[in-house]
């Protein structure tokens, strides 16, 4: 998901000297010219480190590291970052594979295929694999309980724990974003191969691409903690805990190295993993809405595209199948907006020999504005509770209506407070959002918004002290 609001940053780091495979096919598109924008969108987003990979038809462009890891090593592109919801892309991937060898049905029901998925909802038995991976299974986050389901051991408890769930909408009538779809294709593919999730990747799709430093367990592959920005300084955290471990939805942890190896196949023509028909079903869009098989069409670019934002990582690929080029970007922070997507919109200008529009600076600036909110909150919170004499003498006698009118401005912070995470979760258009997650990658917001509250409350509370 990419968001609407902005935050604060002023970290520059330092330069990775980059690796780069092969020269560029087209002259504007070299090495040299990718590794300088690179370098530029570092410094103007302030951003602690990213790795990226460009890749044209056959062959790796440029493949280099910027910034520092966690750790205060150097970010390479053998550097390894969780990817988030482009893991949905493998996941598709591995189901696909699997329909090809004749243990999954596409087009057949979900239920006849996977032991143990129930619903409580009848329209569920009539959910397809290719409602799963469309996201047109009727499956959302407004029906399910994420938080239980964010507790799962496994992807069997995952399934097992839906059997309360419900739909909502009929399988195939409305396109909704829901993890849930693609964590059952991953447990689908546990059940049709025998392997656990991560197994299957790691034999069927990661070793035959040369993916070696690519997995779906932090036990196998362990990414350094990414970042979240507070005012302008980046801070190191541990990603949220959730179901990350065996995820279809969000679990690969990859390199640009490795990611590089991934564009090629998607640009080519499916081999070693499927035939050429199996990635043209994958990256085309269902009528209802312009999403593929863990892939998204952008309609104005033409590009194949899925972004990945988990709490303290964002992550973008993209292919044009006009040029043939590919793109990934991953970063080891969150904040309010996802930079890796406007970086791979400035590579893409480069590859169809256009000019990047410049980077960087929103974002601080939002940040900025939301710091100073919060130290005026903080300062009207402090001369609300020293005036609160001087505003209940004005209001003695007066009737009681008048002084609860007169209250509402300063507990208006507190009721906003108290509605955030559903609110926010309404305009992400229904993804549910929980406390514990806006204090990640919405840390400056939410600590606005906490001071205003107390602020408001404080002077509220102090105000009918005084009246009594």
């Amino acid at each position: 998901m990419k968001t609407l609001l902005i935050g604060l940053s002023a970290a520059l780091m330092f330069t990775v000297a980059p690796t780069a495979a092969s020269p560029a096919p087209e002259g504007g598109m070299t090495p040299a010219a990718i590794d300088a924008y690179l370098g530029e969108a570092l410094e103007s987003t302030g951003l602690p480190g990213m790795s990226v990979v460009v890749t044209h038809r056959g062959r790796v462009v440029h493949a280099a590291g910027y910034g520092n890891d966690s750790h205060g090593d150097p970010v390479t592109k053998d550097t390894p970052m969780r990817v988030a919801s482009v893991s949905k892309s493998f996941t598709a991937m591995a189901v696909m594979t699997l329909v090809e060898q004749g243990k999954i049905k596409l087009d057949r029901p979900v239920a006849g295929q996977l032991p143990g998925f129930v619903m409580a909802d009848p329209r569920a038995a009539t959910i397809t694999v290719r409602q799963l991976l469309n996201q047109t299974s009727g499956l959302s986050d407004t029906t399910v309980d994420i938080g239980a389901l964010e507790s799962a051991t496994s992807l069997a408890d995952y399934t097992s724990r839906l059997a309360t769930a419900e739909l909502a909408a009929d399988p195939g009538t409305r396109w909704a974003y829901c993890n849930v779809n693609y964590n059952l294709a991953a447990r689908l593919v546990e059940t049709a191969s025998g392997l656990r999730f991560g197994d299957y990747l790691r034999k069927h799709v990661f070793r035959p691409l040369g993916m070696r430093t690519s997995a779906v367990s932090d036990e196998v592959v362990k990414p350094a903690d990414g970042h979240n920005s507070i005012f302008g300084a980046w801070l190191s955290r541990p990603e949220l805990p959730a179901f990350l471990d065996e995820s279809g939805s969000g679990g690969v942890i990859t390199t640009a190295a490795d990611m590089g190896r991934w564009l090629i196949l998607q640009t080519g023509d499916g081999g070693p993993l499927v035939k050429r028909e199996s990635l043209r079903t994958m990256h085309t869009p269902v009528k209802i809405r312009d999403y593929g098989m863990g892939w998204g069409l952008d309609r104005d670019t033409g590009l194949l595209t899925h972004s990945g934002n988990l709490f303290t990582y964002n992550a973008v690929e993209a292919i044009s199948p006009t040029t043939g080029y590919g793109f990934a970007v991953m970063a080891n922070s969150a904040a309010l907006t996802d930079d890796t997507y406007a970086i791979m919109r400035g590579l893409t200008a480069m590859s169809e020999g256009r000019t990047p529009e410049q980077l960087g600076g929103d974002r601080q600036w939002f940040e900025l504005v939301l710091a100073a909110i919060t130290l005026a909150a903080a300062c009207l919170g402090v001369m609300g509770v020293l005036r609160a004499r001087r505003w209940a003498a004005g209001r003695a006698g007066k009737p009681w209506w008048r002084v609860a009118l007169r209250m509402t401005p300063v507990l208006l912070p507190v009721a906003v407070l108290a509605a955030y995470p559903d609110l926010i979760s309404f305009l992400m258009n229904g993804r549910t959002v929980t406390w514990a997650q806006l204090t990640y990658f919405a840390a400056p917001m939410s600590i606005m918004l906490v001071v205003a509250a107390v602020a408001g409350a404080l002077t509220a509370i102090m105000r009918l002290v005084r009246l009594r």
